[in-house]
C-alpha cells in the first residue's frame, strides 16, 4: 500500500524507516533538531501542508502531519512545491544542494545542517523507502 505525500500515514513512515536504519543512527547520533517540512501549493496539491519530524541522536522521536507550522517547535523549516518535494523523495535532488540552490528554502541554521551530509542523505534514502503516492 502506498501513502499519499503529503499526509500522516506518510511522514509517520518515514519515522519507522528512520527508526529502523542502523546507517541513519550513525550519521546522525550527535544531532538534535526538529523539522517541519512545508509543501506548498502546485499543479499536484490543492493547500500548504506542514509535517512535523522529531529527530534526536538518529532516531525518530515522532512525526505527525500537523495543522500551521505553529502547531509544534522546530529548529528547522523547509519550504517547497510539491514537486521539489517529490524530486527530492525520488533522490533526483539532493536536498543540501535544493537548499544551497534555493529550490528548498531553508528556516534554520544552514551551517549546522551542513556539518551533517549523511544524515541528510539517509533521510532521503529512508524517505525513498517509504511507498508513496503523488496523486498521479
Amino acid at each position: 500500500m502506498a501513502f499519499k505525500f503529503p499526509s500522516d500515514e506518510w511522514i509517520k513512515d518515514l519515522c519507522r524507516q528512520l527508526n529502523a536504519s542502523d546507517s541513519y543512527e550513525k550519521s546522525a547520533k550527535d544531532w538534535e533538531g526538529d523539522f517541519i517540512f512545508i509543501a506548498e501549493p502546485d499543479a499536484t496539491l490543492s493547500k500548504e501542508t506542514y509535517m512535523f519530524l522529531g529527530l534526536l541522536h538518529g532516531k525518530c522521536t515522532g512525526a505527525a502531519m500537523i495543522a500551521t507550522r505553529d502547531e509544534r517547535k522546530a529548529q528547522f523549516f523547509i519550504r517547497a512545491p510539491a514537486a521539489v518535494w517529490r524530486k527530492v523523495i525520488e533522490g533526483k535532488l539532493d536536498p543540501i544542494q535544493g537548499m544551497m540552490t534555493r529550490k528548498l528554502k531553508l528556516e534554520g541554521n544552514m551551517m549546522k545542517i551542513m556539518r551533517y551530509p549523511k544524515a541528510a542523505k539517509e533521510i532521503v534514502s529512508c524517505c525513498a523507502k517509504v511507498p508513496t503516492d503523488f496523486g498521479d
